[in-house]
Protein backbone atom coordinates (compact mmCIF):
# COMPACT_ATOMS: atom_id res chain seq x y z
CA UNK A 1 0.00 0.00 0.00
CA UNK A 2 1.35 3.32 -0.12
CA UNK A 3 2.65 5.71 2.25
CA UNK A 4 3.60 9.29 0.08
CA UNK A 5 0.97 11.56 1.03
CA UNK A 6 1.49 10.95 4.85
CA UNK A 7 5.10 11.97 3.98
CA UNK A 8 5.14 15.07 6.16
CA UNK A 9 5.54 13.28 9.23
CA UNK A 10 7.28 10.01 8.20
CA UNK A 11 8.71 10.53 4.35
CA UNK A 12 9.96 8.04 2.18
CA UNK A 13 13.71 7.24 1.85
CA UNK A 14 15.66 10.36 0.64
CA UNK A 15 18.20 10.04 -1.76
CA UNK A 16 21.59 11.62 -0.53
CA UNK A 17 24.27 13.13 -3.10
CA UNK A 18 27.57 11.23 -3.66
CA UNK A 19 29.95 12.92 -1.95
CA UNK A 20 33.83 11.98 -1.47
CA UNK A 21 35.23 13.48 1.93
CA UNK A 22 37.80 12.54 4.09
CA UNK A 23 36.52 10.67 7.88
CA UNK A 24 36.33 11.86 10.42
CA UNK A 25 38.20 9.68 13.02
CA UNK A 26 36.24 10.44 17.28
CA UNK A 27 39.73 11.03 18.30
CA UNK A 28 40.45 13.98 16.02
CA UNK A 29 37.14 15.68 16.79
CA UNK A 30 36.05 15.01 20.30
CA UNK A 31 40.16 15.19 21.79
CA UNK A 32 40.34 12.01 23.28
CA UNK A 33 41.06 8.68 22.22
CA UNK A 34 39.13 6.71 25.09
CA UNK A 35 36.20 4.32 23.60
CA UNK A 36 33.18 4.15 25.56
CA UNK A 37 30.64 1.41 25.12
CA UNK A 38 30.25 -0.91 21.96
CA UNK A 39 26.59 -0.15 21.11
CA UNK A 40 24.12 -3.14 18.82
CA UNK A 41 22.41 -1.55 16.29
CA UNK A 42 20.53 -2.54 12.96
CA UNK A 43 24.00 -1.98 10.92
CA UNK A 44 25.80 -3.99 13.57
CA UNK A 45 27.70 -2.48 16.83
CA UNK A 46 29.49 0.25 17.17
CA UNK A 47 32.16 2.03 19.19
CA UNK A 48 31.39 5.13 20.17
CA UNK A 49 33.81 7.75 22.05
CA UNK A 50 34.05 8.20 25.66
CA UNK A 51 32.33 11.26 27.08
CA UNK A 52 31.47 12.37 23.44
CA UNK A 53 31.60 16.39 23.04
CA UNK A 54 30.33 17.16 19.48
CA UNK A 55 27.16 15.10 19.65
CA UNK A 56 25.13 15.60 16.42
CA UNK A 57 21.32 14.39 16.62
CA UNK A 58 19.69 13.73 13.32
CA UNK A 59 16.85 10.84 14.12
CA UNK A 60 13.53 11.98 15.24
CA UNK A 61 13.63 13.18 18.70
CA UNK A 62 17.71 12.36 19.14
CA UNK A 63 18.02 15.62 20.33
CA UNK A 64 15.30 15.93 22.88
CA UNK A 65 16.57 12.10 24.19
CA UNK A 66 19.98 13.40 24.15
CA UNK A 67 18.93 16.55 26.65
CA UNK A 68 16.94 14.62 28.66
CA UNK A 69 19.46 12.54 29.96
CA UNK A 70 22.08 15.66 30.22
CA UNK A 71 23.98 15.78 27.11
CA UNK A 72 23.41 18.83 24.22
CA UNK A 73 23.29 18.01 21.14
CA UNK A 74 26.03 21.04 18.83
CA UNK A 75 23.54 20.07 15.86
CA UNK A 76 19.50 18.72 15.93
CA UNK A 77 17.23 18.23 12.86
CA UNK A 78 13.45 19.33 13.62
CA UNK A 79 11.41 17.21 12.35
CA UNK A 80 7.81 18.25 13.30
CA UNK A 81 8.74 21.96 12.36
CA UNK A 82 8.66 23.69 15.53
CA UNK A 83 11.00 25.98 15.03
CA UNK A 84 13.87 27.80 16.85
CA UNK A 85 15.75 24.88 18.19
CA UNK A 86 13.46 22.50 17.54
CA UNK A 87 12.36 21.78 21.22
CA UNK A 88 8.65 21.62 21.37
CA UNK A 89 6.75 22.81 24.47
CA UNK A 90 6.76 19.48 26.13
CA UNK A 91 10.54 19.44 26.17
CA UNK A 92 11.63 20.88 29.94
CA UNK A 93 15.32 21.01 28.93
CA UNK A 94 16.66 24.13 27.25
CA UNK A 95 19.99 24.85 25.24
CA UNK A 96 22.66 27.06 27.04
CA UNK A 97 23.96 27.22 22.91
CA UNK A 98 21.45 26.58 20.89
CA UNK A 99 22.58 24.00 18.32
CA UNK A 100 22.80 24.41 14.32
CA UNK A 101 19.59 23.10 12.78
CA UNK A 102 20.34 20.20 10.11
CA UNK A 103 17.51 18.81 7.56
CA UNK A 104 15.72 16.21 8.40
CA UNK A 105 13.92 13.77 5.62
CA UNK A 106 17.53 14.71 3.30
CA UNK A 107 20.69 14.59 5.20
CA UNK A 108 22.73 16.97 4.35
CA UNK A 109 26.21 15.18 4.78
CA UNK A 110 28.28 17.80 4.25
CA UNK A 111 26.44 20.35 6.88
CA UNK A 112 27.14 16.79 9.11
CA UNK A 113 30.76 17.17 8.57
CA UNK A 114 31.05 20.56 8.91
CA UNK A 115 30.07 20.05 12.73
CA UNK A 116 33.31 17.86 13.24
CA UNK A 117 30.79 15.23 15.43
CA UNK A 118 32.39 12.90 17.11
CA UNK A 119 28.99 10.93 17.78
CA UNK A 120 25.99 11.33 15.40
CA UNK A 121 22.83 9.59 16.63
CA UNK A 122 20.13 8.44 14.08
CA UNK A 123 18.22 6.21 16.14
CA UNK A 124 14.64 6.75 14.90
CA UNK A 125 14.88 7.52 11.28
CA UNK A 126 14.50 5.74 7.29
CA UNK A 127 16.87 3.37 8.65
CA UNK A 128 18.37 3.65 4.73
CA UNK A 129 22.02 1.65 4.51
CA UNK A 130 23.39 4.09 2.15
CA UNK A 131 22.84 7.15 4.39
CA UNK A 132 24.48 5.25 7.36
CA UNK A 133 27.04 4.70 5.62
CA UNK A 134 27.81 8.14 4.53
CA UNK A 135 27.38 9.13 8.09
CA UNK A 136 29.43 6.36 9.47
CA UNK A 137 32.37 7.55 7.64
CA UNK A 138 32.25 10.99 9.64
CA UNK A 139 31.57 9.56 13.19
CA UNK A 140 30.30 6.81 15.02
CA UNK A 141 26.78 6.70 13.71
CA UNK A 142 24.28 5.04 15.95
CA UNK A 143 21.26 3.87 14.01
CA UNK A 144 18.20 1.95 14.83
CA UNK A 145 17.91 -0.97 17.75
CA UNK A 146 18.51 -4.03 16.71
CA UNK A 147 15.36 -5.63 15.50
CA UNK A 148 14.07 -2.55 13.81
CA UNK A 149 11.78 -3.40 10.77
CA UNK A 150 10.02 -0.05 9.60
CA UNK A 151 10.99 3.33 9.10
CA UNK A 152 10.94 5.48 12.31
CA UNK A 153 9.35 2.47 14.30
CA UNK A 154 11.76 3.11 17.23
CA UNK A 155 9.96 3.17 20.47
CA UNK A 156 10.40 5.89 23.53
CA UNK A 157 12.02 3.55 25.54
CA UNK A 158 14.13 2.17 22.55
CA UNK A 159 15.21 5.20 22.02
CA UNK A 160 15.98 6.30 25.24
CA UNK A 161 17.82 3.02 26.43
CA UNK A 162 20.14 3.48 23.01
CA UNK A 163 21.31 6.76 23.47
CA UNK A 164 21.74 6.55 26.93
CA UNK A 165 24.12 3.73 26.29
CA UNK A 166 26.14 5.48 23.70
CA UNK A 167 26.16 8.46 25.77
CA UNK A 168 27.67 6.98 28.95
CA UNK A 169 24.09 7.54 30.58
CA UNK A 170 23.08 4.13 31.31
CA UNK A 171 21.54 4.42 35.17
CA UNK A 172 20.10 7.64 33.99
CA UNK A 173 18.21 6.27 31.06
CA UNK A 174 17.06 3.62 32.87
CA UNK A 175 15.49 5.76 35.18
CA UNK A 176 13.23 7.42 32.74
CA UNK A 177 12.13 4.68 31.70
CA UNK A 178 10.55 3.50 34.50
CA UNK A 179 8.94 6.80 35.46
CA UNK A 180 7.67 6.69 32.33
CA UNK A 181 6.54 3.02 32.90
CA UNK A 182 5.15 3.77 36.03
CA UNK A 183 2.96 6.39 34.42
CA UNK A 184 1.50 4.17 31.61
CA UNK A 185 0.48 1.93 34.62
CA UNK A 186 -1.15 4.41 36.27
CA UNK A 187 -2.78 5.26 33.10
CA UNK A 188 -4.32 1.43 32.34
CA UNK A 189 -4.61 0.76 36.00
CA UNK A 190 -7.26 4.07 35.52
CA UNK A 191 -8.83 3.34 32.84
CA UNK A 192 -9.67 -0.52 32.51
CA UNK A 193 -12.12 0.40 29.91
CA UNK A 194 -9.08 0.43 26.98
CA UNK A 195 -8.41 -3.24 27.42
CA UNK A 196 -9.19 -5.30 24.20
CA UNK A 197 -10.94 -2.40 22.52
CA UNK A 198 -10.16 -2.35 18.80
CA UNK A 199 -8.94 1.99 17.68
CA UNK A 200 -7.47 3.24 14.66
CA UNK A 201 -4.82 6.10 14.69
CA UNK A 202 -5.42 7.99 11.34
CA UNK A 203 -4.74 11.20 9.76
CA UNK A 204 -6.15 13.43 6.75
CA UNK A 205 -3.47 15.40 4.64
CA UNK A 206 -4.57 17.04 1.19
CA UNK A 207 -7.89 15.06 1.25
CA UNK A 208 -5.81 11.51 1.74
CA UNK A 209 -7.15 9.96 4.49
CA UNK A 210 -4.40 7.54 5.71
CA UNK A 211 -3.76 4.61 8.92
CA UNK A 212 -1.07 4.03 11.25
CA UNK A 213 0.03 0.28 11.47
CA UNK A 214 1.81 -1.83 14.37
CA UNK A 215 5.08 -0.86 14.51
CA UNK A 216 4.65 2.96 13.90
CA UNK A 217 4.81 4.76 17.51
CA UNK A 218 1.45 6.30 17.72
CA UNK A 219 0.36 2.65 17.82
CA UNK A 220 2.37 1.33 19.76
CA UNK A 221 1.43 4.10 22.34
CA UNK A 222 -2.25 3.15 21.95
CA UNK A 223 -1.11 -0.77 22.33
CA UNK A 224 0.52 -0.14 25.91
CA UNK A 225 -2.28 1.37 27.08
CA UNK A 226 -4.32 -1.83 26.18
CA UNK A 227 -5.77 -1.23 23.06
CA UNK A 228 -5.50 -3.28 19.80
CA UNK A 229 -4.76 -2.08 16.31
CA UNK A 230 -7.71 -2.80 14.45
CA UNK A 231 -7.58 -5.97 12.35
CA UNK A 232 -8.84 -4.86 9.47
CA UNK A 233 -6.37 -1.84 8.82
CA UNK A 234 -3.69 -4.53 10.57
CA UNK A 235 -4.26 -6.75 7.72
CA UNK A 236 -3.09 -4.58 5.04
CA UNK A 237 0.01 -3.79 5.99
CA UNK A 238 3.17 -3.98 3.67
CA UNK A 239 6.50 -5.09 4.78
CA UNK A 240 8.50 -1.85 6.11
CA UNK A 241 5.50 0.58 6.04
CA UNK A 242 4.37 2.51 8.95
CA UNK A 243 1.09 3.34 7.22
CA UNK A 244 -1.69 2.72 4.48
CA UNK A 245 -3.70 5.24 2.40
CA UNK A 246 -7.23 4.99 2.50
CA UNK A 247 -9.83 5.99 -0.05
CA UNK A 248 -12.76 8.53 0.53
CA UNK A 249 -14.60 5.12 -0.51
CA UNK A 250 -12.76 3.46 2.15
CA UNK A 251 -13.77 5.58 4.59
CA UNK A 252 -15.69 3.11 7.01
CA UNK A 253 -12.29 1.55 7.35
CA UNK A 254 -11.58 4.46 10.22
CA UNK A 255 -14.45 3.12 12.04
CA UNK A 256 -13.21 1.62 15.65
CA UNK A 257 -14.47 1.48 19.68
CA UNK A 258 -12.26 4.50 19.44
CA UNK A 259 -10.18 6.64 16.49
CA UNK A 260 -8.04 8.76 16.82
CA UNK A 261 -6.99 11.54 14.46
CA UNK A 262 -5.24 14.43 13.64
CA UNK A 263 -4.39 16.73 10.24
CA UNK A 264 -1.11 17.17 8.57
CA UNK A 265 -0.84 20.37 7.84
CA UNK A 266 -3.71 21.65 7.95
CA UNK A 267 -6.19 22.56 10.69
CA UNK A 268 -8.74 20.20 12.68
CA UNK A 269 -11.37 21.91 10.61
CA UNK A 270 -10.13 19.53 7.30
CA UNK A 271 -11.58 16.41 9.97
CA UNK A 272 -14.69 18.39 11.16
CA UNK A 273 -15.94 19.66 7.68
CA UNK A 274 -14.93 15.70 5.91
CA UNK A 275 -18.20 13.92 5.44
CA UNK A 276 -16.53 10.78 4.74
CA UNK A 277 -15.13 11.27 8.79
CA UNK A 278 -17.82 12.89 10.54
CA UNK A 279 -20.27 10.41 8.60
CA UNK A 280 -18.79 7.62 10.32
CA UNK A 281 -20.56 5.81 13.55
CA UNK A 282 -17.60 6.59 15.73
CA UNK A 283 -17.58 10.09 14.88
CA UNK A 284 -21.74 9.83 15.17
CA UNK A 285 -21.37 8.41 18.45
CA UNK A 286 -18.44 10.56 20.08
CA UNK A 287 -15.81 8.47 19.61
CA UNK A 288 -13.66 10.07 17.46
CA UNK A 289 -11.05 11.97 19.26
CA UNK A 290 -9.40 14.83 16.83
CA UNK A 291 -5.90 15.94 17.91
CA UNK A 292 -6.58 19.47 17.00
CA UNK A 293 -3.98 20.95 19.30
CA UNK A 294 -0.86 20.80 17.55
CA UNK A 295 1.21 20.60 20.34
CA UNK A 296 -0.78 17.62 21.73
CA UNK A 297 -0.24 15.73 18.01
CA UNK A 298 3.12 16.44 17.89
CA UNK A 299 3.97 15.22 21.13
CA UNK A 300 1.74 12.16 20.27
CA UNK A 301 3.91 11.62 17.31
CA UNK A 302 7.22 12.44 18.70
CA UNK A 303 8.02 9.24 20.28
CA UNK A 304 10.48 10.59 23.17
CA UNK A 305 10.13 10.62 26.85
CA UNK A 306 8.92 13.73 26.80
CA UNK A 307 6.24 13.75 24.15
CA UNK A 308 4.94 10.47 25.52
CA UNK A 309 4.54 12.00 29.03
CA UNK A 310 2.68 14.69 28.12
CA UNK A 311 0.41 12.45 25.58
CA UNK A 312 -0.60 10.55 28.56
CA UNK A 313 -1.34 13.51 30.58
CA UNK A 314 -3.00 15.52 28.08
CA UNK A 315 -4.48 12.79 25.52
CA UNK A 316 -5.54 10.12 27.41
CA UNK A 317 -8.14 11.69 29.11
CA UNK A 318 -9.47 12.78 25.54
CA UNK A 319 -9.47 8.62 24.90
CA UNK A 320 -11.30 8.09 28.04
CA UNK A 321 -14.12 10.42 28.13
CA UNK A 322 -16.16 8.75 25.08
CA UNK A 323 -15.47 5.17 26.92
CA UNK A 324 -16.25 5.68 30.66
CA UNK A 325 -20.17 6.54 29.23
Amino acid sequence: MRTSRLALLAPAVAAVAALTMTACSSSDSSGTDAEGATVSTIFGDVTVPENPQRVVALGWSDAETALALGVQPVGASDWLAVGGDGLGPWVEESYDTPPTILGTYEVDVESVAALDPDLILWTRSTNDQATYDKLSELAPTVGAPVGTEIAYSTTWDGQTELVAEALGKEAEGQALIDETNAAFDAATSANPEFDGKNVVVGTLYSGQLGAYVDGDTRVEFMKRLGFVNKPEIQAQASDGKFAIDLSAENAAQLDADLTVMFPIGETADAIANDPSIQGLPVARDGRLVVLGDLDLSNAFSAASVAGTRYALENAVPLFAAPLKG
